[in-house]
Protein backbone atom coordinates (compact mmCIF):
# COMPACT_ATOMS: atom_id res chain seq x y z
CA UNK A 1 0.00 0.00 0.00
CA UNK A 2 3.12 2.47 1.03
CA UNK A 3 4.49 1.99 -2.31
CA UNK A 4 1.65 2.69 -4.42
CA UNK A 5 0.88 5.80 -2.32
CA UNK A 6 4.87 6.98 -3.18
CA UNK A 7 4.53 6.21 -6.66
CA UNK A 8 1.06 8.31 -6.68
CA UNK A 9 3.17 11.51 -4.99
CA UNK A 10 5.91 10.78 -7.62
CA UNK A 11 3.71 11.29 -10.64
CA UNK A 12 2.05 14.08 -9.71
CA UNK A 13 5.09 15.70 -8.27
CA UNK A 14 4.94 19.70 -9.40
CA UNK A 15 7.72 20.37 -11.83
CA UNK A 16 8.97 23.70 -12.45
CA UNK A 17 9.69 25.63 -15.95
CA UNK A 18 13.72 26.68 -16.10
CA UNK A 19 14.30 27.08 -19.38
CA UNK A 20 11.68 27.39 -22.62
CA UNK A 21 13.28 28.41 -26.18
CA UNK A 22 11.18 28.43 -29.66
CA UNK A 23 13.76 26.86 -32.60
CA UNK A 24 13.72 29.65 -34.93
CA UNK A 25 12.89 29.22 -38.51
CA UNK A 26 16.68 28.57 -40.05
CA UNK A 27 17.29 25.81 -37.69
CA UNK A 28 18.70 22.43 -39.77
CA UNK A 29 17.13 18.84 -37.82
CA UNK A 30 19.20 18.35 -34.75
CA UNK A 31 18.96 15.91 -31.62
CA UNK A 32 17.77 17.90 -28.72
CA UNK A 33 20.53 17.01 -26.46
CA UNK A 34 22.86 18.54 -28.81
CA UNK A 35 20.88 21.38 -29.42
CA UNK A 36 19.89 22.38 -25.79
CA UNK A 37 24.01 22.05 -25.21
CA UNK A 38 24.34 24.97 -27.33
CA UNK A 39 21.67 26.97 -25.05
CA UNK A 40 22.11 26.18 -21.74
CA UNK A 41 25.35 27.73 -19.68
CA UNK A 42 27.43 24.99 -18.06
CA UNK A 43 25.19 22.39 -19.63
CA UNK A 44 26.93 18.58 -20.39
CA UNK A 45 25.41 16.58 -22.93
CA UNK A 46 24.74 13.72 -19.95
CA UNK A 47 22.92 16.07 -17.57
CA UNK A 48 20.29 16.75 -20.45
CA UNK A 49 19.83 13.29 -21.25
CA UNK A 50 19.40 12.02 -17.91
CA UNK A 51 16.67 15.07 -17.46
CA UNK A 52 15.31 13.18 -21.29
CA UNK A 53 15.28 10.37 -19.45
CA UNK A 54 13.67 11.88 -16.28
CA UNK A 55 10.70 13.20 -18.23
CA UNK A 56 12.08 16.61 -17.91
CA UNK A 57 11.91 17.84 -21.51
CA UNK A 58 9.23 18.85 -23.35
CA UNK A 59 8.86 19.42 -27.17
CA UNK A 60 5.36 21.43 -28.17
CA UNK A 61 4.08 20.28 -24.58
CA UNK A 62 5.09 16.65 -24.70
CA UNK A 63 8.20 14.75 -22.91
CA UNK A 64 11.07 13.26 -25.71
CA UNK A 65 14.12 11.60 -25.40
CA UNK A 66 17.32 12.75 -25.62
CA UNK A 67 17.65 11.74 -29.68
CA UNK A 68 14.54 13.65 -30.37
CA UNK A 69 15.55 15.96 -33.48
CA UNK A 70 14.17 19.18 -33.39
CA UNK A 71 12.67 21.63 -35.71
CA UNK A 72 12.01 25.24 -36.72
CA UNK A 73 9.04 26.35 -34.43
CA UNK A 74 9.16 23.91 -32.10
CA UNK A 75 8.74 25.11 -28.55
CA UNK A 76 11.32 23.58 -26.07
CA UNK A 77 10.66 23.57 -22.74
CA UNK A 78 13.03 22.09 -19.42
CA UNK A 79 11.24 21.36 -16.52
CA UNK A 80 12.72 20.11 -12.82
CA UNK A 81 11.16 19.36 -9.60
CA UNK A 82 12.46 22.65 -8.20
CA UNK A 83 11.99 26.34 -8.61
CA UNK A 84 14.69 28.05 -10.63
CA UNK A 85 17.51 29.06 -7.79
CA UNK A 86 17.35 32.60 -9.49
CA UNK A 87 13.75 33.16 -7.87
CA UNK A 88 15.95 32.49 -4.54
CA UNK A 89 17.47 35.98 -4.10
CA UNK A 90 19.91 35.54 -1.53
CA UNK A 91 20.51 39.63 -0.03
CA UNK A 92 24.26 40.33 -0.19
CA UNK A 93 25.87 43.37 1.01
CA UNK A 94 27.48 44.41 -2.43
CA UNK A 95 28.56 47.75 -2.98
CA UNK A 96 26.36 49.80 -5.67
CA UNK A 97 27.81 52.86 -7.52
CA UNK A 98 24.50 55.04 -7.86
CA UNK A 99 24.62 58.20 -9.74
CA UNK A 100 20.64 59.38 -8.96
CA UNK A 101 18.01 58.07 -6.57
CA UNK A 102 14.15 58.97 -6.04
CA UNK A 103 11.60 57.84 -4.55
CA UNK A 104 10.63 55.89 -7.96
CA UNK A 105 13.79 54.94 -9.41
CA UNK A 106 17.76 54.74 -9.35
CA UNK A 107 20.60 54.80 -11.72
CA UNK A 108 23.23 52.44 -11.07
CA UNK A 109 26.63 52.75 -12.99
CA UNK A 110 27.28 49.02 -13.11
CA UNK A 111 31.12 47.94 -13.01
CA UNK A 112 32.85 45.55 -15.71
CA UNK A 113 32.46 41.78 -14.39
CA UNK A 114 29.02 42.45 -12.38
CA UNK A 115 26.16 40.06 -13.69
CA UNK A 116 22.91 42.17 -13.75
CA UNK A 117 20.73 38.96 -12.50
CA UNK A 118 20.88 35.44 -11.53
CA UNK A 119 21.01 32.46 -13.36
CA UNK A 120 22.49 28.98 -14.58
CA UNK A 121 26.20 29.36 -12.51
CA UNK A 122 25.79 32.92 -11.12
CA UNK A 123 23.44 32.29 -8.02
CA UNK A 124 24.86 34.78 -6.46
CA UNK A 125 27.06 37.70 -6.26
CA UNK A 126 24.80 39.89 -9.06
CA UNK A 127 23.46 42.90 -9.72
CA UNK A 128 19.91 41.36 -7.84
CA UNK A 129 21.29 40.07 -5.46
CA UNK A 130 22.54 43.56 -4.13
CA UNK A 131 19.20 45.30 -5.26
CA UNK A 132 17.84 42.99 -2.74
CA UNK A 133 20.51 43.87 0.35
CA UNK A 134 19.76 47.71 -0.22
CA UNK A 135 16.04 47.85 -1.21
CA UNK A 136 12.90 46.67 0.23
CA UNK A 137 9.79 45.25 -1.98
CA UNK A 138 11.55 46.31 -5.30
CA UNK A 139 8.72 45.58 -8.15
CA UNK A 140 9.36 42.33 -9.99
CA UNK A 141 9.39 42.97 -14.05
CA UNK A 142 8.02 40.09 -16.12
CA UNK A 143 10.67 37.63 -15.27
CA UNK A 144 9.99 37.65 -11.93
CA UNK A 145 13.21 39.77 -11.32
CA UNK A 146 13.66 42.42 -8.38
CA UNK A 147 14.04 46.27 -9.93
CA UNK A 148 15.13 45.26 -13.39
CA UNK A 149 13.58 47.08 -16.49
CA UNK A 150 16.74 45.66 -18.68
CA UNK A 151 19.96 44.41 -18.50
CA UNK A 152 23.70 44.82 -20.11
CA UNK A 153 26.16 42.28 -20.66
CA UNK A 154 28.53 41.03 -17.80
CA UNK A 155 31.82 42.32 -18.83
CA UNK A 156 29.69 45.32 -20.05
CA UNK A 157 30.07 48.29 -17.90
CA UNK A 158 27.42 51.71 -17.55
CA UNK A 159 23.98 52.67 -16.77
CA UNK A 160 20.98 50.89 -15.69
CA UNK A 161 17.96 52.14 -14.60
CA UNK A 162 16.65 50.56 -11.59
CA UNK A 163 12.18 50.90 -10.94
CA UNK A 164 11.47 51.00 -7.26
CA UNK A 165 7.41 51.32 -7.60
CA UNK A 166 5.36 49.13 -9.65
CA UNK A 167 4.30 52.45 -11.48
CA UNK A 168 7.35 53.12 -12.46
CA UNK A 169 8.07 50.01 -13.64
CA UNK A 170 5.38 49.42 -15.82
CA UNK A 171 6.07 52.87 -17.63
CA UNK A 172 9.88 52.25 -18.14
CA UNK A 173 9.24 49.31 -19.45
CA UNK A 174 6.81 50.43 -21.92
CA UNK A 175 9.22 53.56 -22.88
CA UNK A 176 11.96 50.78 -23.53
CA UNK A 177 9.59 48.92 -25.33
CA UNK A 178 8.20 51.91 -27.57
CA UNK A 179 11.90 52.91 -28.18
CA UNK A 180 11.71 55.79 -26.72
CA UNK A 181 14.73 55.70 -24.87
CA UNK A 182 17.87 56.99 -25.31
CA UNK A 183 20.86 54.89 -25.03
CA UNK A 184 24.40 55.54 -26.64
CA UNK A 185 27.16 53.24 -25.92
CA UNK A 186 30.99 53.69 -26.70
CA UNK A 187 32.81 51.02 -28.73
CA UNK A 188 36.42 50.10 -29.28
CA UNK A 189 36.04 47.75 -32.66
CA UNK A 190 38.55 46.25 -34.95
CA UNK A 191 39.17 47.65 -37.68
CA UNK A 192 39.25 51.13 -39.72
CA UNK A 193 35.22 51.72 -39.95
CA UNK A 194 35.23 53.03 -43.30
CA UNK A 195 31.96 55.93 -43.00
CA UNK A 196 32.08 58.37 -40.30
CA UNK A 197 28.09 57.57 -39.58
CA UNK A 198 25.69 54.76 -40.56
CA UNK A 199 23.06 52.43 -39.19
CA UNK A 200 22.99 49.09 -39.35
CA UNK A 201 19.36 46.80 -39.05
CA UNK A 202 19.47 43.37 -39.53
CA UNK A 203 17.21 40.62 -37.55
CA UNK A 204 19.01 39.08 -34.80
CA UNK A 205 18.66 35.44 -33.39
CA UNK A 206 20.38 32.58 -31.91
CA UNK A 207 23.67 31.68 -34.30
CA UNK A 208 22.42 28.35 -36.04
CA UNK A 209 25.43 26.89 -35.09
CA UNK A 210 27.07 28.94 -31.90
CA UNK A 211 23.90 29.35 -29.83
CA UNK A 212 26.01 31.57 -27.28
CA UNK A 213 26.14 33.59 -30.08
CA UNK A 214 23.56 36.13 -31.62
CA UNK A 215 23.67 36.34 -35.64
CA UNK A 216 22.17 38.84 -38.67
CA UNK A 217 19.40 37.39 -40.48
CA UNK A 218 18.66 38.54 -43.97
CA UNK A 219 14.85 36.93 -43.59
CA UNK A 220 12.82 39.28 -41.68
CA UNK A 221 10.63 35.81 -40.21
CA UNK A 222 13.58 34.85 -38.26
CA UNK A 223 14.41 36.80 -35.40
CA UNK A 224 13.66 40.04 -33.87
CA UNK A 225 14.10 43.52 -35.79
CA UNK A 226 17.54 45.50 -34.78
CA UNK A 227 18.63 48.89 -35.41
CA UNK A 228 22.25 50.02 -34.13
CA UNK A 229 23.50 53.71 -35.42
CA UNK A 230 27.27 54.56 -35.06
CA UNK A 231 29.36 57.78 -35.47
CA UNK A 232 33.10 57.63 -35.22
CA UNK A 233 34.58 59.19 -32.08
CA UNK A 234 38.86 58.44 -32.89
CA UNK A 235 40.30 56.65 -35.33
CA UNK A 236 43.61 54.41 -34.72
CA UNK A 237 44.41 53.03 -37.41
CA UNK A 238 43.39 49.14 -36.61
CA UNK A 239 41.04 49.99 -34.26
CA UNK A 240 38.15 52.59 -34.18
CA UNK A 241 36.35 54.27 -30.76
CA UNK A 242 32.34 54.31 -32.08
CA UNK A 243 29.27 55.73 -30.60
CA UNK A 244 26.70 53.63 -30.86
CA UNK A 245 23.00 54.94 -30.47
CA UNK A 246 20.09 52.16 -29.98
CA UNK A 247 17.15 52.37 -31.75
CA UNK A 248 16.05 48.84 -30.21
CA UNK A 249 17.30 47.10 -27.41
CA UNK A 250 17.96 42.99 -28.22
CA UNK A 251 20.75 40.48 -26.83
CA UNK A 252 24.39 41.17 -27.85
CA UNK A 253 22.90 43.67 -30.50
CA UNK A 254 25.91 46.07 -30.98
CA UNK A 255 28.39 43.18 -30.21
CA UNK A 256 26.67 40.99 -33.21
CA UNK A 257 25.59 44.08 -35.57
CA UNK A 258 29.32 45.18 -35.61
CA UNK A 259 30.55 41.81 -35.97
CA UNK A 260 28.33 42.01 -39.04
CA UNK A 261 29.72 44.82 -40.77
CA UNK A 262 33.62 43.52 -40.01
CA UNK A 263 34.34 45.19 -36.82
CA UNK A 264 33.77 42.93 -33.73
CA UNK A 265 34.33 44.65 -30.53
CA UNK A 266 37.82 44.92 -29.08
CA UNK A 267 38.49 41.68 -26.69
CA UNK A 268 35.36 40.29 -26.99
CA UNK A 269 36.21 36.72 -26.94
CA UNK A 270 32.54 35.44 -27.73
CA UNK A 271 32.55 37.04 -31.04
CA UNK A 272 35.75 36.51 -31.89
CA UNK A 273 37.48 40.13 -30.91
CA UNK A 274 40.03 38.41 -28.71
CA UNK A 275 42.35 37.49 -31.65
CA UNK A 276 45.00 39.80 -33.35
CA UNK A 277 42.05 41.01 -36.17
CA UNK A 278 44.21 43.57 -38.12
CA UNK A 279 47.48 45.18 -37.55
CA UNK A 280 51.33 44.02 -38.38
CA UNK A 281 52.68 40.59 -37.69
CA UNK A 282 56.07 41.97 -35.35
CA UNK A 283 56.95 40.43 -32.40
CA UNK A 284 56.24 44.00 -30.35
CA UNK A 285 52.96 44.45 -31.97
CA UNK A 286 52.01 41.18 -30.88
CA UNK A 287 52.86 42.14 -27.14
CA UNK A 288 51.08 45.64 -27.41
CA UNK A 289 47.92 44.19 -27.48
CA UNK A 290 48.95 41.59 -25.26
CA UNK A 291 49.30 44.93 -22.59
CA UNK A 292 46.10 46.27 -23.84
CA UNK A 293 43.94 43.10 -23.41
CA UNK A 294 45.50 43.01 -20.01
CA UNK A 295 44.10 46.51 -19.15
CA UNK A 296 41.32 45.79 -21.15
CA UNK A 297 40.26 42.29 -20.13
CA UNK A 298 36.80 42.56 -21.40
CA UNK A 299 34.77 43.54 -24.73
CA UNK A 300 35.26 47.38 -25.02
CA UNK A 301 31.77 48.22 -24.62
CA UNK A 302 30.30 50.54 -22.30
CA UNK A 303 27.03 52.07 -21.52
CA UNK A 304 28.08 55.91 -21.52
CA UNK A 305 24.22 57.75 -21.40
CA UNK A 306 20.69 56.53 -20.81
CA UNK A 307 18.12 59.29 -21.22
CA UNK A 308 14.03 58.30 -20.27
CA UNK A 309 10.96 60.30 -19.16
CA UNK A 310 10.40 60.37 -15.42
CA UNK A 311 7.41 57.92 -14.70
CA UNK A 312 6.21 60.47 -11.81
CA UNK A 313 7.05 64.44 -13.65
CA UNK A 314 6.84 63.63 -16.87
CA UNK A 315 10.24 65.47 -17.34
CA UNK A 316 12.55 64.14 -19.79
CA UNK A 317 16.31 62.83 -17.66
CA UNK A 318 19.74 62.59 -19.32
CA UNK A 319 22.41 60.97 -17.26
CA UNK A 320 25.78 60.76 -18.88
CA UNK A 321 29.18 58.42 -17.30
CA UNK A 322 32.66 58.33 -17.92
CA UNK A 323 34.67 55.61 -19.37
CA UNK A 324 35.82 53.50 -16.62
CA UNK A 325 39.36 53.30 -16.09
CA UNK A 326 40.37 49.89 -17.55
CA UNK A 327 38.99 51.37 -21.06
CA UNK A 328 40.39 54.66 -20.89
CA UNK A 329 43.71 53.04 -20.17
CA UNK A 330 43.42 50.99 -23.45
CA UNK A 331 42.25 53.24 -25.33
CA UNK A 332 45.43 55.65 -24.21
CA UNK A 333 47.68 52.99 -25.02
CA UNK A 334 46.11 52.87 -28.79
CA UNK A 335 46.44 55.98 -28.56
CA UNK A 336 49.91 56.76 -28.18
CA UNK A 337 50.65 53.48 -30.34
CA UNK A 338 49.01 54.86 -33.43
CA UNK A 339 50.96 58.38 -33.31
CA UNK A 340 54.37 57.18 -32.34
CA UNK A 341 53.78 54.30 -35.20
CA UNK A 342 52.21 56.69 -37.90
CA UNK A 343 49.36 54.43 -38.85
CA UNK A 344 47.64 54.83 -42.04
CA UNK A 345 43.97 55.08 -41.99
CA UNK A 346 43.61 53.40 -44.69
CA UNK A 347 46.39 50.57 -43.33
Amino acid sequence: MNNNIESIELEEEELFEHYKFEVPKGQALLRIDKYLMGLIPNATRNKIQNAATDGNIFVNNATVKSNYKVKPFDIVTVMLSHPPFENHVLPENIPLNIVYEDDALLLVNKEPGLVVHPGHGNYTGTLVNALAFHFENLPMNSSERPGLVHRIDKDTSGLLVIAKTEAAMTHLAKQFEAKTTEREYVALVWGNVADDSGTIEGNLARHLKDRMQMAVFADPEIGKPAITHYKVLERFGYVTLVSCILETGRTHQIRAHMKHIGHPLFNDERYGGHLILKGTTFTKYKQFIENCFKALPRQALHAKTLGFVHPNTGKMMRFDTELPDDFKDCIEKWRNYSKSHHIEENE
